[in-house]
């Protein structure tokens, strides 16, 4: 018989942010503390509230942990891009990044208002996806090297560079 979990609703326990801009880095820190250490006492194959349930990723802890790194590239990308002081990400946190996000954020049964079209994008230290969508939805494919069948379109280039597209087109996926 399935575990049946029962998840509190969080904004009944969570305490209100702070206003105070000096208050937040404090209070960033303290919420990831508590979100790493809930992680580890579930352990990776218990399963967790996600916001991610018609995609092809797992609802585990081990997939949230997985999709936090990711969040945490993006942001801080973006937090460094706003100071000036832009670098790419780690190599193999953006390679991870340009797996999960599609399979995440992007896959799913709901149609897409599109054309249907398949976007490969090959990363130059190695690995190559394609998003595909259609009125069925959008699913990503890890592809072989060389890809069976020709996409519409093709991106090359770092993953760091690669990575970036796709968590844009992430927030706006219906």
């Amino acid at each position: 018989m399935a575990e049946t979990l029962e998840f509190p609703d969080p904004s009944e326990s969570a305490p209100a942010a702070p206003v105070e801009r000096d208050a937040l880095p404090a209070r960033s820190a303290e919420s990831t503390e508590q979100l790493l250490d809930a992680l580890r006492e579930s352990g990776p194959d218990r399963g967790c509230r996600t916001w991610w349930g018609g995609s092809q990723s797992s609802q585990t802890c081990a997939a949230v942990a997985r999709h936090q790194l990711q969040e945490v590239m993006v942001h801080t990308h973006d937090a460094r891009l706003a100071l000036d002081a832009a670098r790419p990400p780690p190599d193999e946190v953006a390679l991870d990044g340009l797996d999960e996000f599609p399979s995440t954020c992007c896959s799913g049964t709901a149609a897409q208002p599109y054309q249907p079209a398949a976007v490969d994008h090959h990363a130059t230290e190695g690995g190559s996806w394609r998003p595909l969508l259609s009125a069925d939805g959008t699913w990503p494919l890890v592809l072989p090297t060389p890809p069976a069948t020709t996409a519409d379109a093709s991106l090359r280039g770092t993953a760091a560079a690669l990575v970036r597209p796709c968590t844009a087109v992430s927030r706006w996926t219906p």
